[in-house]
């Protein structure tokens, strides 16, 4: 038999392109030599945009917060490092890196990264009542808006008729506490809700669901951000759903913007909306429903009370400006994590004072004339803050008040600042999990 020559880099190239784990090669100067489609699923980066330039110029992060930078330094490996972050499309993302050296004749020439994507073992519904051991009902909700009354309305009509949900709204407006309070009505929470996180689904995980059904008398199905899933896969979903749809299962989907400008953009496939549109609820974010964030952060006081058995009861009058003059981008979900914040530094305390608040907070709120200067860079106890600190919570108020100025859209907030659009969004992620981290 005539042997043939065979070029083995084609067969590398095929196995790093469908290997299950993400590729992130660099030399030994930092610049990226290889990425795979793994890795770009993960981090969102095209390998056009990483090629040839330096991760420090890319990323603009220190040494201490890459482990490819570590091991280009070190020359050692770095191992099992757990690492989350929000990548380039803006979703959190939790990976475990192994990152090795590699050496020619005993020369260090750069380093390679193996990132295993496990967001969807890390991640829960987002529920902040969770914490209290309490379930999640209609009537623990939050609810003095006329808007937010008439949400809970219609998902209660929406129980009794045994419709399919969506629920459209922003990250962070609550529709995970929708979703269980409907579940627990429906079905008194008697069985289980399974949730398909669409940013990290595949064709097969949607078969697993589908398999799990069918060994189940019932229960809830929440499929969270259809809009995030590619239209092959909303097909494959949309067979999946209507291939149960006469069951028991209790149907709940959601999306992050207008179903009608996704279809429009092609996001969303039009048979998939009509499924879960039976009953749409719009959920508004916070900023168009204010007066809930009084009720809310009582409501939370009230619970660290009786959990932890605090004193406090309330929060001043500056306190309540700033809360209430604040836009929330994150919604309730940043509100909460600002009472956390805030909670974990009360003592004999009974009404939280400007000083409890959180720096990074205080920088991105408007300096209504209730704020001195000097609030925003020293301790309650007069300290100064460090420079490098002072300089990064300067930094998250200019560039939040440039993307609030440019209605969030990055590229012309980036033109404003004379930065790249990629270097923008490396600093808006960097901020954020640094308050997720708060």
């Amino acid at each position: 038999m005539k042997q043939v020559k065979m070029d083995l880099t084609l067969f590398y190239k095929f196995a790093s392109e469908h290997v299950a784990v993400g590729l992130h090669a660099v030399d030994i100067n930092g610049k990226t030599i290889l990425y795979n489609k793994k890795m770009k699923d993960i981090e969102g980066f095209d390998f056009e945009e990483l090629a040839d330039r330096s991760l420090l110029e890319m990323f603009r992060f220190g040494q201490e917060e890459s482990t490819l930078l570590k091991v280009l330094q070190n020359g050692s490996p770095v191992l099992s490092a757990k690492q989350t972050y929000w990548n380039h499309k803006g979703q959190e993302i939790t990976t475990i890196n192994d990152t090795y050296p590699v050496y020619d004749n005993g020369e260090l020439i750069g380093a390679i990264e193996l990132a295993r994507d496990v967001t969807t073992l890390e991640k829960v519904i987002y529920q902040p009542l969770k914490k209290y051991d309490e379930p999640i009902t209609f009537n623990s909700i939050t609810a003095v808006s006329a808007s937010m009354r008439k949400v809970i309305a219609t998902a209660e009509k929406a129980v009794l008729a045994k419709l399919p949900v969506l629920l459209v709204g922003e990250s962070g407006t609550g529709k995970e506490l929708i979703v269980e309070a409907i579940h627990r009505a429906h079905i008194d929470g008697s069985k289980d809700i399974s949730v398909l996180f669409s940013h990290s689904a595949t064709a097969e995980s949607i078969t697993q669901l589908s398999e799990e059904m069918k060994k189940k008398a019932g229960g809830t199905v929440y499929c969270e951000r259809i809009d995030m899933l590619t239209i092959p896969m909303q097909r494959k979903l949309l067979e999946m759903v209507k291939e149960h749809a006469s069951s028991d299962i209790y149907f709940i989907a959601s999306v992050g913007e207008d179903p009608v400008e996704l279809i429009s953009g092609h996001k969303l496939l039009k048979e998939l909306y009509y499924f879960f549109s039976a009953m749409a609820i719009p959920i508004p974010p916070l900023r168009r429903r204010k007066e809930d964030i009084l009720p809310f952060v009582h409501d939370y006081f009230k619970r660290h009370r009786m959990k932890f058995g605090s004193m406090v009861q309330t929060v001043d009058k500056q306190v309540e400006n700033l809360l209430m003059s604040y836009d929330w981008p994150g919604n309730l979900k940043e509100l909460e994590l600002l009472l956390d914040e805030t909670a974990s530094l009360l003592t004999t305390e009974e009404i939280v004072g400007v000083e409890l608040l959180p720096y990074h907070f205080k920088l991105k709120t408007e300096n209504n004339g209730t704020l001195r200067p000097e609030d925003f860079i020293v301790h309650s106890n007069k300290d100064l803050l460090p420079l490098e600190e002072y300089l990064f919570e300067a930094e998250s108020y200019y560039l939040q008040k440039a993307m609030d100025l440019h209605k969030g859209n990055v590229t012309k907030a980036a033109a404003a600042l004379g930065m790249s659009r990629q270097n923008l969004q490396y600093r808006l992620r960097k901020i954020k999990k640094n308050e997720a981290q708060t």
